[in-house]
C-alpha cells in the first residue's frame, strides 16, 4: 500500500504543527514548510516529518520547496494552514500596511502555493485514486466584524478562492475542503495580532470557557481528509461552544436555564 504524503503550511506553530503532529501519528508521510527553521527542527525531532524552510509570500522561494517536494515524488494532500491577522483597528484608522501583509500571506501565498503543488497533487491523484486540497480559512471568512476589515477581507477572499477552485476542478479527483475556525487558543495568534502586546493578547481569551486548541482543528482537518475518497467536506466550520458568532462570546460558566 502506498503511504501518503501530506504537505503542511504554518508547520512550526500552532494548527499547522498540531496537524503536522497528527498525520504523522496518522502513519501519513509529513513534509512542514514554515519560515522559522528552529520551530521546524523541533518538529521534525519530534514526529520524523521532513522540513523545509521558505517564506511562502517570496515565489522563488515557493518554487525552491516545489523542487524539493518533486524530488520526492507525488503528494496527496495540502494543508494550506500558513496565515495571520495584524492589527485591530477599524478600517478607517487600520494600518494598509496591515491589510496588504494579510492579504499577501492569506491569500496570495495560498494561490502561489497551489499553483507550484497541483502538478504533485495530481500526480498523487492518479497513485491512490484522489487527493486532497485542503485551506483553513476562519469564521471571519463568512461574518464581519467590527475591528476585522482587513482580516475579514482576507479570509472572505481566501473562501472566495476555495469556491472558485472547487468548480475549476470539478471532474478531477482532488477534492477541495475548507475549514474555518472560530476562537483558537493558540501561543501566537492573539500575540502576532497585537504586536507582542501579551496583556491585549491574554485579554482576548480570559474567562472563556474551554476556546478551541490546535489539537482541536488538526482533528477536523485530519479527519476530513481520511474520509473516504467520494465524500467531500466542502467547508466545516467549527467554534467553541461559548462561541455563538465572531462577536458574540460568552465570558464565564455555562449554565443550562432552569
Amino acid at each position: 500500500m502506498t503511504k501518503k504524503r501530506v504537505v503542511v503550511t504554518g508547520a512550526s506553530s500552532g494548527i499547522g504543527a498540531a496537524t503536522a503532529r497528527l498525520f504523522s501519528a496518522e502513519g501519513w508521510d509529513v513534509v512542514g514548510v514554515a519560515r522559522r527553521t528552529d520551530r521546524l527542527a523541533v518538529l521534525a525531532a519530534e514526529t520524523g516529518a521532513a522540513v523545509f524552510t521558505a517564506d511562502l509570500t517570496v515565489q522563488t522561494e515557493v518554487d525552491a520547496f516545489r523542487d524539493f517536494l518533486a524530488s520526492g515524488g507525488p503528494i496527496h494532500a495540502l494543508i494550506n494552514n500558513a496565515g495571520g491577522a495584524y492589527g485591530l483597528a477599524s478600517v478607517e484608522h487600520g494600518d494598509p500596511e496591515d491589510w496588504a501583509r494579510m492579504l499577501d500571506v492569506n491569500v496570495v501565498a495560498v494561490k502561489r502555493v497551489i499553483t507550484a503543488l497541483l502538478p504533485l497533487l495530481r500526480d498523487g491523484a492518479r497513485e491512490v485514486g484522489h487527493a486532497d486540497l485542503l485551506t483553513v480559512t476562519s469564521i471571519a471568512g463568512h461574518v464581519a466584524y467590527e475591528g476585522g476589515g482587513g482580516y475579514n477581507a482576507s479570509k472572505f477572499a481566501a473562501r472566495a478562492l476555495m469556491g472558485v477552485l472547487r468548480l475549476e476542478l470539478a471532474g478531477e479527483p482532488i477534492r477541495v475542503l475548507e475549514i474555518a475556525p472560530g476562537m483558537v487558543k493558540s501561543e501566537e495568534f492573539s500575540l502576532v495580532r497585537f504586536a507582542g502586546d501579551q496583556a491585549k493578547a491574554d485579554a482576548v481569551y480570559e474567562n472563556v470557557p474551554n476556546p478551541l486548541t490546535p489539537e482541536d482543528v488538526a482533528g477536523a482537518i485530519v479527519h476530513a481528509v481520511q474520509l473516504p475518497g467520494h465524500v467531500n467536506l466542502d467547508l466545516v466550520t467549527l467554534k467553541p461552544l461559548a462561541q455563538a458568532a465572531p462577536h458574540k462570546l460568552v465570558r464565564g460558566v455555562l449554565v443550562a436555564k432552569p
